[in-house]
């Protein structure tokens, strides 16, 4: 399939989980992908494992330069972008009663600031018809315990979604927002969670869903195409939820 053939697509965050596995989906699609990483290491392995059409750049999207600097090199490689995937994100889960301001600012500059900054940088270079895809979180809507700070990043993520898909309309382009729920991704891992801890959450986790398992990297990315491409023509300020549908809140299994 290359309903994707030849659009420049950038992806912030793609060296890993979500974002690897977009720009994997969007390469086979037939897209020139530039990804973007805050560990030169991590993106230099991406761009050996994903092969041709890839391009890699050590950038934060916390560092608003940094944003300055990939849009600059974008321009200079391509001249435009037609698919945005801003997908770089953290994760850090804590009560409300003891967050510390460190903590807030940490993933508000990651997965709010850099978030919105990367969608105002770029928006210059977007072309017309172009499809903005941001990465949310059911945590934006389900007021799961400890998830004040992130589930509050994600939510102002799908309110930009909206008033941005606003905004570019009268350039016919598309800003649409994802929501995964439980997704086997490198981000699980990095909760600070011992072994059995963390095979227990998870199987928690497994059972309230409905379909009782995880999702995979893979099955977002696929989400994320579709979003991408021109068969998504009519779609713009809209979230997509790709959760196994634990948001039901089945009463009775």
């Amino acid at each position: 399939m290359t309903r994707l053939k030849n659009k420049v697509a950038v992806i912030t965050g793609g060296n890993s989980g979500i974002g690897l596995a977009t720009a994997r989906e969007f390469l086979a699609q037939g897209a020139k992908v530039v990804i973007t990483g805050r560990n030169k290491t991590a993106v230099d392995e991406a761009v050996r494992e994903l092969g041709g059409g890839v391009v890699g750049v050590l950038a934060d999207t916390a560092n608003l330069q940094h944003t300055d600097d990939l849009v600059a090199k974008v321009k200079d490689l391509y001249g435009r972008v037609d698919v945005l995937f801003i997908n770089a994100g953290v994760g850090s889960f804590f009560p409300v009663e003891t967050a510390t301001e460190q903590q807030f600012d940490h993933i508000m500059n990651i997965n709010y600031k850099g978030a919105y900054f990367t969608l105002s940088k770029f928006i210059p270079v977007l072309t017309e018809g172009a499809s903005v895809i941001l990465l949310s979180s059911i945590n934006a809507t389900t007021g799961m315990a400890n998830s004040s700070v992130y589930g509050g990043s994600k939510a102002a993520l799908n309110s930009l979604a909206k008033v941005a898909s606003t905004e570019l309309a009268p350039r016919k382009i598309r800003v649409n927002s994802v929501s995964p729920g439980p997704i086997e991704t490198p981000i699980v891992s990095k909760l600070g969670l011992d072994t059995a801890t963390l095979e227990g959450f998870m199987g928690a986790m497994r059972n309230s869903v409905p379909l009782k398992r995880i999702g995979a990297s893979g099955e977002v990315a696929k989400l994320v195409a579709f979003l991408a491409s021109d068969e998504a023509a009519f779609i713009t300020g809209t979230d997509y939820v790709i959760d196994g549908g634990i948001g039901v809140n089945t009463v009775m299994a």
